[in-house]
This record gives structure tokens, C-alpha cells and sequence, in this order.
């Protein structure tokens, strides 16, 4: 579901990747979304995330340049709960 949205929202040169990451000890989860592409378009992503109700702003990190000339990457984490 949320990767149609993405489709439909995204600008050709961003892309988002999720990767988890779990604790043995509990049912939390810890998830990191992130989101490669210009400034431009990784901006977009976010504010679209936001609109959809799917994580504020404030909670990505600052754009941060990849070895990529002219690319940039925003990560966010979050904790999830998950059924075993």
C-alpha cells in the first residue's frame, strides 16, 4: 500500500528503502525508512509522508549528502511493535 503511494508521489530521482532491525528480548522492532534522491525530491517524500499522516517532519534526519554528486539521504526510525 504504501509503495503505490510512493509511485504515484515520488519524483523520478528519489527512492525510499526500509530496513529493519530487531531485539531478541521483545516484541519492539526498531525500523529506519530511508529516502535517497535530490534535495528536492527527498523534501517531497518527507512532506508527502507527513500529509499522509505517516511521520512529522522533525523526525528525519537533516539531509545529509551520499557519495553520489547532486544526492542526499533523510533517515527516520522508528519503533514498531510486532506479533510473533
Amino acid at each position: 500500500m504504501v509503495q503505490n503511494v510512493l509511485t504515484d508521489t515520488k519524483p523520478p530521482e528519489a527512492s525510499i528503502q526500509l530496513q529493519a532491525s530487531t531485539r531478541s528480548d521483545s516484541r519492539r522492532e526498531f525500523v529506519k525508512v530511508i529516502v535517497v534522491g535530490s534535495a528536492k525530491g527527498v523534501v517531497k517524500i518527507i512532506h508527502t509522508l507527513y500529509r499522509l499522516g505517516f511521520a512529522n517532519v522533525t523526525e528525519w534526519s537533516p539531509l545529509t549528502p551520499t557519495a553520489n554528486p547532486g544526492e542526499v539521504m533523510s533517515v527516520m526510525k522508528r519503533c514498531v511493535f510486532v506479533d510473533e
